[in-house]
């Protein structure tokens, strides 16, 4: 099932209004700080692909990328849970969710991320890290027994902001059976790999 027409265009929409609202913002925790589209779609297309069913997101935002996740996850009859400490960007979230017609798919979870990860259950198959890039790390370790056997792991920015996201890589690189590289797409899409001999 390819993504339709209304879905489409409500993406494109977000993405104007998201650029356009950031470059008037200087506070940066008030932007949208949307995924670049070519990004949004290696990642979505290789989730759908996959067959994932059960991901997590860190740092929804207005739930551009949310959208993305919630299509890749739906032909497989998936579910994302998704973080985020703002409760004015998750009630745009749930808007645009809900005029996508994808609401179902989703639990929005409000509040930081460590806190809320130690109290998720899991397994997840598929982790999109795009929220803080200094506490990654710490989100990862707390995730690791929450990881399915046969899991990916994405992070954006990997090329943009190599400093700020050198401890989450490191971390990933350390983890046991896990395949990684970059993909030089948009700002750097880090992806790990683990093939485990059973799926959700």
């Amino acid at each position: 099932m390819s993504m339709d027409t209304a879905l489409r265009a409500l993406l494109s929409k977000l993405e104007a209004e998201g650029q356009r609202h950031d470059a008037g913002e200087p506070e940066h925790d008030k932007r949208m700080l949307n995924l670049e589209r070519a990004t949004a779609e290696v990642l979505a297309l290789w989730i759908r692909s996959s067959h994932r069913r059960h991901a997590l997101e860190i740092g929804t935002s207005n739930g551009y990328s949310t959208l993305w996740l919630a299509w890749a996850v739906q032909s497989a009859g998936g579910r994302i849970t998704s973080i985020d400490r703002s409760a004015a960007k998750h009630a745009l979230a749930d808007a645009n969710l809900r005029q996508a017609g994808l609401r179902d798919l989703v639990e929005l979870v409000q509040g930081e991320g460590a806190e809320v990860i130690g109290r998720l259950a899991g397994p997840f198959d598929a982790v999109f890290f795009d929220a803080d890039r200094y506490s990654a790390p710490a989100q990862l370790e707390l995730l690791a027994p929450k990881l399915a056997p046969d899991v990916l792991l994405f992070s954006d920015n990997a090329i943009s902001h190599p400093q700020e996201l050198a401890g989450y890589l490191a971390a990933v690189k350390a983890l046991p059976d896990f395949e990684h590289t970059i993909i030089p797409v948009g700002k750097g899409l880090s992806v790990a790999y683990r093939a485990g001999s059973a799926r959700l």
